[in-house]
């Protein structure tokens, strides 16, 4: 069966505003919203022990601009740095699309760091705390990615899967969608169905992410052990769905015929997983403390 991508991208249209407010914008705010609700009963439970309500909150606002400027900027530089050569202005043009998560993640790190630094706190036990709060943010993002029918995956070679209007339709590309219609009911179109692969992305790097992280992450673990969690189910899952995924069009496939950007950035992610899980066998543990009691640290 196949399935005609026909949704507006545009959720609330504004007459003082052309662009509207796009479903894309409504799964970040999403994504930031459960954070902050977890983060907080995480909080409540003493899970970063020191740490209120309201420093949370500057966390989880730092954290937000990492990820929007780490985002932008790590697009740029890994996926358009040609255009951005050409015209530097395009680092600012954020209103065409383009947001990386690897370069949203070190935006993360940067903003954790710094943080932490002015806490006090070790910025590990602090990754180890919002680790658990972001894949729900990443679950929303692609489901955000399908709704405005971008980063979509290859052809499915079969009677199943999605069409996407803006992909390649060969003699149909660029028709007004009420004539995509009817030729998708008469099957015209079934030869171009294609993986929704930001769906994939939403159920493994969003719902099992957040399933196996957070509830790994509710006894507690040795410092790194739940970053390395997170680092190496990201990279893994990543590095998989790239597979049915179409390359960036800029970069197309890096090596072999297959390799894409997105799997080398994964790599290193893999990597550092298992390097934290490395180091946690001799870290210590950040046993839960609730306000008003004493932080505890027993070593492994």
């Amino acid at each position: 069966m196949t399935i005609l991508h026909d949704i507006d991208p545009i959720a609330i249209p504004l007459p003082f505003w052309p662009h509207g407010i796009h479903w894309y914008g409504i799964m970040y705010l999403l994504g930031f919203g459960v954070a902050w609700w977890l983060g907080t009963r995480r909080v409540r439970a003493g899970r970063l022990p020191g740490v209120n309500e309201e420093g949370f909150g500057d966390l989880l606002f730092y954290a937000m601009l990492g990820v929007v400027l780490g985002g932008r900027i790590g697009y740029v530089l890994f996926y358009a740095f040609g255009d951005f050569l050409a015209h530097p202005i395009f680092l600012f043009k954020i209103n065409e699309g383009g947001m990386s998560f690897h370069g949203g993640l070190i935006g993360v790190m940067v903003a954790v760091a710094w943080w932490s630094w002015r806490r006090g706190l070790h910025v590990f036990d602090t990754m180890d705390f919002i680790a658990p709060l972001v894949p729900p943010g990443l679950g929303f993002g692609r489901l955000g990615n399908f709704i405005g029918g971008e980063l979509y995956g290859k052809l499915t070679g079969g009677n199943w899967g999605v069409i996407f209007p803006h992909s390649d339709l060969g003699p149909y590309t660029h028709l007004p969608m009420e004539k995509l219609r009817e030729l998708h009911a008469s099957g015209a179109l079934d030869a171009y169905a294609r993986h929704p692969s930001q769906l994939y992305q939403a159920l493994l790097e969003g719902l099992t992410m957040f399933v196996v992280v957070f509830f790994y992450s509710r006894k507690p673990r040795p410092r790194y052990a739940v970053s390395g969690m997170f680092a190496l189910l990201y990279g893994v899952f990543r590095f998989l769905v790239e597979f049915v995924r179409v390359p960036d069009e800029q970069l197309g496939y890096l090596a072999f015929g297959w390799l894409t950007m997105g799997q080398v950035l994964s790599l290193p992610l893999i990597a550092l997983g298992l390097f934290f899980f490395w180091l946690s066998r001799r870290a210590p543990t950040l046993v839960p403390v609730v306000a008003g009691a004493t932080q505890v640290a027993t070593d492994q």
